[in-house]
């Protein structure tokens, strides 16, 4: 992280904590997140990595600090829980829209953890779209009231106990084929998710409140899409 950020911790100061601070409160008081969020995806496009006609949407869940021991005495009142298979989780969730092509993210909404990852899907897309690929959470999606009138393709993913349940005919094997070939193009959407928890390692909140955590959570996908593509830039560079 520091090789890519540039510090050098011999010849160079370090900001301290009360600089990272400030610089941290001027980003959220001014909106700036997003705008380094545009900012990025600008320089990609000139660089030739323009995000094209087709789009991955899926969502992660952050956990938050579910302690009381605080000076309010409450848990984050705009962290909520949600129920992920038989774990139930504290926290919020990041809703990512990326390129099919170059797993770039072109679009970040923030939420609660128990808001539907489906609600969030139209934000998601940057409207030049031809294709959408999506999981299984999102089935109904091209009958909602926001996509009416988008001549979109939905390739989301049939529930896996439907997928094993299909029958051994020819039908049957080439769905299955089928959805193994929209699952290897999904992946493509994990990859940022991972450069985000691992890379920076925004697995837990450290803030509080949506605000907050929706800023830091653009700079990270700018961030992210340097990280991605910094190979690419170097060669245009």
């Amino acid at each position: 992280m520091r090789r890519f950020a540039g510090i050098d911790l011999i010849s160079e100061r370090i900001p301290d904590e009360t600089t990272i601070l400030t610089f941290r409160h001027l980003l959220e008081e001014n909106d700036l997140g997003e705008q380094i969020f545009q900012t990025v995806k600008a320089h990609l496009k000139e660089r030739g990595m323009a995000m094209k006609q087709g789009t991955i949407i899926d969502a992660t869940l952050i956990a938050a600090p579910s302690s009381t021991k605080n000076k309010e005495g409450k848990r984050d009142k705009e962290m909520h829980q949600t129920k992920k298979g038989n774990q139930w989780y504290f926290g919020m969730k990041v809703h990512i829209g990326v390129d099919k092509d170059t797993g770039l993210i072109h679009s970040v909404e923030t939420t609660a953890a128990n808001v539907h990852d489906i609600t969030q899907a139209a934000d998601l897309l940057h409207g030049e779209e031809k294709v959408v690929y999506a999981d299984a959470g999102y089935r109904g999606i091209e009958k909602r009231e926001e996509m009416a009138g988008k001549s979109i393709e939905f390739r989301v993913a049939m529930r896996p106990g439907k997928r094993r349940a299909l029958p051994d005919t020819n039908e049957g094997r080439f769905q299955d084929l089928v959805e193994a070939a929209k699952a290897h193009i999904r992946a493509k959407v994990e990859h940022p998710f991972r450069v985000i928890k691992q890379q920076f390692g925004f697995q837990k909140t450290r803030l509080r409140g949506l605000a907050k955590n929706h800023c830091k959570i653009n700079v990270l996908a700018a961030l992210t899409n340097l990280f991605m593509a910094r190979r690419q830039l170097l060669l245009t560079s």
